[in-house]
């Protein structure tokens, strides 16, 4: 009896082609500020053409209802919202720009935002091509002209590597500066060194650049006044991202705050060191396996240089040793819950809280799974161990207003400052 041969479906959307390389720029939606400044300037070095937006107007939230499902996911809905936006404001000519999104590959619902960004685009922009950045996998096709060769994937960590010394200074110093924008302007001065360091053969000598950064931010005059140091932790998305968390280490600023934001590469170090343990818990060992071991293993190298290098030069508070995190958070929660954030959160608020850090607030898109089901469930825990631990859980949605969030922080910032006296 005759087999019939399955046909390949045809692709129902466009594709980034090599040809667009040269004819198209590549848009990103606004999340991490300094670390996607860094991003970029590799993905130009490597011959793309690429711009992060910044537009933070009503629209972009209008467009986000339009065509994303209040339900879904507000991270979803401000970057696609935000896509949408930017393609109807006229600043764009649709036939000559790519999106890009980040994907982890994960059972979260982020890894069905291309999907959503496509239905999106299909009625007034199908000419529009869609590009998943993403190291696992997804979007296989031969035809896919976005390529990223193994150096410019080193290059692209680095940027991220950067990206994290730089966003902890800037916070340890912009809080306590006695004159104002000495440390934006000090970052801007960084990030431009940062951008021409990364396009040499000079950037893996980090810890060279680390002290040269660390010297300077030093030499901004600040105010020795302790102030209330407050974690920020949660939904990656809305953890860092200004349009997401209504600019909240901005309003902490203003409330006479220091935001504590933990670093990208413990979010990293999280998602590699899962792929080991995942293939131990369930027997689960792919090829790819000793791979995400050996880059778990250089990201701890690289994290561990970053604790030692700024204890060594002492003006500063490094993040906490990933190592730490890792065996302290067994008390709280197995390793095995690892859907979106998953022990991350808990790990994240118990080393704030051992430090001295005990304001935290937990940024959660409305209805995301990992922040009200760990996050909250785990705040107890934390709370039993650290008794002085005052931790709340903020809502981001696009029913939620910025004044109800700002009035609840302003309520925990009256409990830190009553309990100072």
């Amino acid at each position: 009896m005759e087999t019939k041969k399955t046909e390949k479906p045809e692709r129902d959307y466009p594709i980034f082609t090599v040809a667009m390389k040269e004819t198209h720029t590549i848009l990103i939606p606004t999340m991490l500020q300094i670390h996607f400044q860094l991003l970029i300037n590799v993905f130009k070095f490597y011959g793309y053409k690429a711009e992060i937006l910044q537009s933070e107007s009503k629209k972009v939230i209008e467009e986000g209802l339009k065509n994303v499902h209040n339900d879904t996911c507000y991270p979803a809905l401000l970057c696609i919202g935000q896509f949408m936006e930017a393609l109807k404001s006229g600043k764009y000519d649709p036939n000559k720009v790519a999106l890009m999104l980040p994907q982890t590959g994960g059972g979260c619902r982020a890894s069905n935002y291309i999907y959503l960004l496509r239905k999106a685009l299909k009625d007034t922009f199908p000419q529009v091509p869609v590009i998943s950045l993403n190291f696992v996998g997804l979007e296989k096709d031969p035809e896919n002209g976005w390529q990223t060769p193994m150096p410019m994937i080193i290059r692209m960590i680095y940027a991220m590597i950067y990206g994290d010394m730089l966003q902890t200074l800037y916070n340890q110093c912009r809080a306590y500066e006695l004159v104002k924008g000495t440390s934006e302007k000090m970052l801007n001065h960084w990030i431009k060194k940062a951008n021409k360091i990364l396009c040499t053969k000079d950037y893996p000598n980090t810890k060279k650049y680390y002290e040269l950064m660390l010297n300077d931010f030093a030499k901004i005059q600040r105010s020795q006044v302790p102030k209330i140091r407050v974690g920020i932790v949660g939904e990656i998305y809305v953890k860092y991202s200004p349009l997401g968390n209504n600019h909240l280490e901005d309003f902490l600023i203003s409330e006479g705050c220091e935001p504590v934001v933990p670093s990208m590469l413990e979010f990293i170090l999280y998602y590699l060191v899962n792929k080991v343990h995942e293939a131990k818990l369930y027997g689960n060992y792919k090829a790819t396996t000793p791979i995400f071991q050996g880059l778990y293993q250089f990201f701890l190298a690289e994290q561990k240089k970053v604790v030692h290098v700024m204890r060594t030069h002492g003006v500063f508070i490094p993040p906490h040793e990933f190592e730490h995190l890792l065996n302290s958070v067994k008390q709280y929660i197995n390793l095995g819950v690892t859907m979106g954030e998953g022990w991350l959160i808990p790990a994240e608020m118990g080393a704030l809280a051992e430090s001295g850090t005990e304001n935290i607030i937990c940024t959660q898109p409305f209805g995301c799974l990992p922040n009200h089901i760990i996050a909250k469930g785990m705040s107890r825990a934390v709370k039993e161990r650290y008794p002085n631990a005052n931790i709340i859980a903020i809502d981001y949605d696009p029913g939620a207003t910025r004044v109800n969030q700002e009035n609840r922080i302003k309520l925990m910032l009256a409990n830190a400052r009553s309990s100072q006296k």
